[in-house]
């Protein structure tokens, strides 16, 4: 590997492997080395929140993926991590073992039209590589496109390899998506897709909680997102939790010097009000 910097939690460098489709990452919430599969090299998104660390993001959808490349990189990347002083050379001591291949990146991963096909890939990979069960395949999403059928295969493609699945679930009312995701569909028609990934796959709910112009999320906010709890404990949507976590990394985007981390203790704050509500929580701050 060209670059010998080691990775921390704050540098999630996706051209750090000089590789087009995989990356390693040290990941705060998984507390070990993840191993990402960017299906969005273009740094297109149907979305674009406000937070997003991708420099040049732009709207769009995922370009035509290369299969055999991205195999032939994940293999590679897999044999330096198993196989190779990756460990020793490039990761803190507490930190040194591998908990999941993510497939996150620089958009929204399920735009990709091969997205059953690189699951197939990715499965095949951790079977030769004798970590099926060992690892986690996670899927880290806005859930936008859940509704597909393509999608829906690949989630239970997913299901079959220790998959999971983060469903981003910023705010819960039209405005609070409109404010941070920068998208117009409708919390409803969020929930029910929500719905369709939790019983095709076991899913989180994915929360990023900031300041925005100094000021926390409102009370309305706070409420909204708790009857929303509430109602998914009701409807016995098989949610497994919330990871709600804050801001480590700056935003590239236009609306980075709005934003703010807030303190651990109005994290854990909220967390205490979530778990009320009904459901387990794990915090980043």
């Amino acid at each position: 590997m060209a670059q010998a910097s080691p990775l921390s939690p704050s540098n999630h460098d996706r051209d750090s492997a000089e590789m087009t489709y995989v990356y390693p990452v040290v990941s705060r919430r998984a507390a070990g080395v993840s191993v990402g599969v960017n299906l969005n090299p273009n740094s297109a998104c149907n979305w674009a929140c406000v937070y997003c660390q991708v420099p040049g993001l732009t709207r769009g959808t995922a370009p035509d993926i290369d299969l055999v490349q991205l195999e032939a990189e994940l293999r590679a990347m897999l044999t330096r991590i198993l196989h190779g002083d990756f460990m020793q050379t490039r990761v803190p001591a507490g930190a040194r073992r591998l908990n999941d291949i993510a497939l996150s990146g620089n958009g929204e991963p399920t735009s990709a039209g091969v997205f059953p096909l690189v699951v197939d890939v990715i499965g095949r990979v951790m079977a030769d590589f004798g970590q099926v069960g060992k690892i986690k395949l996670v899927l880290i999403t806005n859930g936008s496109l859940i509704g597909r059928p393509r999608v829906q295969a690949g989630l239970a493609k997913m299901a079959a390899l220790n998959g999971e699945v983060w469903f981003k679930f910023d705010s819960a009312t039209a405005s609070g998506m409109r404010s941070i995701n920068q998208t117009r569909i409708s919390p409803d028609k969020q929930f029910e897709r929500l719905g369709i990934a939790a019983h095709l796959c076991p899913t989180w709910l994915q929360t990023c909680v900031f300041a925005l112009d100094g000021a926390p999320p409102s009370e309305s906010e706070q409420t909204a997102y708790l009857a929303a709890v509430s109602r998914i404990r009701q409807q016995r949507i098989p949610v497994q939790g919330v990871l709600l976590y804050g801001l480590a990394r700056p935003s590239m985007q236009p609306q980075a010097h709005r934003l703010s981390a807030l303190p651990a203790a109005w994290l854990n704050d909220f967390a205490a009000k979530i778990r009320a509500a009904g459901l387990p929580v794990k915090v980043s701050p």
